[in-house]
């Protein structure tokens, strides 16, 4: 049986870090702060918000939510972005998406101070992590995969990585992480030919497909590292990966878990950002205070 990469101590162990940062920051009487801009009453967007607001808790981050009407105007929310970028008090930004039809994600994009992009929205952000420059922000579930692979010790120098998928969100990015880490990396997509032959040579698979159980044994090999970011519903209300994980398990030599994986990882690299954006705007950090 394959063992599962369980995403838990990789959050304890990313908490208590970020917890001694932030121990430096009040100690100089620099509170982190992220705000949270919500547009309407999505039912996941509001589960997801109360998640984050628990974590800022756990952490001593302080989390504060703007909430506008699902009717809002491009002009109303430029305003909020244009007075948020220039709030001291106000280290981290993240907005919820997708948003309405009405309102222009190229713009917001361009809006919002890439500084405090805490999620990777912003073309400056995603150009650094194209570069090979750190000093930006990755997307939060490209960042949560590394992180969860270098937890559990397995080697990316010169690993065979396949990640299945290619979007901005995820795939893309993350395969430039990867190529930083020294990793030989190869896309599939829905156009690749005889996919199961791509992925069943490869070290490591990442599954970032977007389609339920889509995954199956003929993908993996028995020295598989499998890390599944895909969030589904598989029909009857439960939460699935892209793999078949039930089915794949027995198979490879390790898995994440669809729940309790990559994404309870995410949420603590997001705040992971809102703390690295609160050293970057006020100079303090662990190797420099302002004492």
């Amino acid at each position: 049986m394959g063992t599962r990469l369980e995403g838990k101590p990789v959050v304890q162990f990313l908490r208590e870090n970020i917890k001694s940062r932030v121990r430096v920051l009040e100690e100089n009487g620099v509170f982190p702060t992220l705000l949270l801009i919500r547009v309407g009453e999505r039912e996941d967007d509001i589960f997801y918000e109360k998640s984050i607001l628990k974590n800022c808790d756990l952490l001593r981050i302080k989390g504060m939510v703007k909430q506008l009407p699902s009717s809002v105007s491009m002009d109303e929310l430029t305003k909020v972005f244009k007075d948020v970028n220039h709030d001291s008090a106000i280290h981290g930004i993240m907005i919820f998406r997708p948003l309405p039809d009405h309102l222009d994600l190229d713009i917001i994009r361009n809006l919002i101070d890439p500084v405090k992009d805490i999620d990777c929205m912003s073309p400056v952000n995603l150009e650094k992590v194209f570069e090979g420059n750190s000093t930006g922000f990755a997307p939060c579930t490209a960042k949560a995969v590394i992180e969860i692979l270098k937890y559990y010790d397995i080697p990316l120098k010169g690993a065979n990585v396949v990640v299945a998928g290619r979007s901005l969100v995820v795939g893309k990015p993350l395969a430039m992480l990867l190529l930083d880490e020294n990793a030989t990396v190869s896309i599939c997509h829905s156009r690749t030919k005889e996919m199961p032959a791509v992925t069943a040579n490869a070290d490591i698979v990442v599954a970032a497909i977007g389609k339920a159980k889509f995954m199956t044994e003929e993908y993996f090999k028995e020295n598989s590292i499998v890390v599944d970011v895909g969030i589904n519903d598989d029909d009857t209300g439960k939460i699935c990966g892209d793999v078949d994980f039930d089915a794949v398990l027995d198979k490879v030599k390790a898995i994440t878990p669809a729940t309790g994986g990559v994404g309870i990882i995410t949420t603590t690299i997001l705040l992971d950002h809102v703390v690295q954006a609160c050293e970057k705007l006020t100079g303090v950090s662990k190797n420099f205070c302002l004492k």
